[in-house]
């Protein structure tokens, strides 16, 4: 079993393969996929990585799915993804004999090149869990759509171009988990659901291809450790 609280430069299919069967509590994944962009003739770093998007077509290999469902205890799953995948995650599923939901987030500043589509302004999250999964939260952290800005802040700070809302990221693991519940993302990316399982008292594994990306997840990982180690000491000279 590799070591807990910790993210890992590593593929995740050659990752996955370390972890024991059966050990994971919850999985919150935002795998690389298309929305509605177009070739980007001036590149940047933002904007190359939307171009390296195009090669991936569809999105990603869903024999990824099989390894996640061999390392968790059950099916309890959240998956970013765009509007062409939703019917092939379904259908992967159907068989799963596994509750589903379909979550949106919706942008409030969404890119305005639209040509010959509607906006592209809302994305999908399909959470599916097994028979006898608990579901958690409350009445604000269960709504089914999640309404923002776009975090250009987050965006410019971490250099990922599709970061997703901490708070968001954060119901998912109050619904779907309890305090040391082992949590894993295997498309880390800036290590945001990295940082939602520290600010939640979980446990977790990330896993980040790009060694770019998984060096700037390290120093936001680091960073929020440090801010729940100052707030908890805070708290206990009350």
């Amino acid at each position: 079993m590799l070591k807990t609280n910790e993210i890992y430069n590593i593929d995740c299919m050659e990752g996955l393969k370390l972890i024991d069967d059966n050990s994971i509590d919850l999985v919150i994944i935002d795998p690389p996929y298309l929305l509605n962009i177009n070739k980007v003739k001036n590149v940047s770093n933002m904007n190359k990585y939307a171009n390296d998007l195009l090669n991936l077509k569809d999105g990603f290999d869903l024999k990824v799915l099989d390894l996640l469902i061999q390392k968790m205890k059950k099916i309890n799953i959240y998956i970013y993804c765009s509007k062409r995948q939703v019917k092939d995650l379904l259908n992967y599923f159907s068989n799963k004999n596994c509750n589903h939901e379909i979550l949106t987030w919706h942008k409030q500043n969404p890119s305005p090149l639209i040509n010959n589509n509607y906006l592209p302004d809302t994305e999908y999250i399909l959470f599916f869990r097994e028979k006898g999964v608990k579901l958690y939260g409350n009445y604000h952290t269960k709504r089914k759509y999640y309404i923002s800005l776009t975090n250009k802040v987050d965006k410019q700070k971490y250099k990922h171009p599709t970061i997703k809302p901490l708070e968001l990221i954060e119901y998912h693991i109050e619904n779907s988990s309890k305090e040391g519940d082992l949590i894993l993302d295997c498309f880390a990316g800036s290590g945001t659901t990295l940082v939602g399982a520290i600010n939640k008292n979980r446990r977790y594994i990330g896993f980040e291809i790009d060694k770019n990306y998984y060096e700037i997840a390290k120093k936001r990982i680091e960073e929020a450790v440090l801010k729940r180690r100052g707030n908890k000491a805070e708290k206990d000279a009350i």
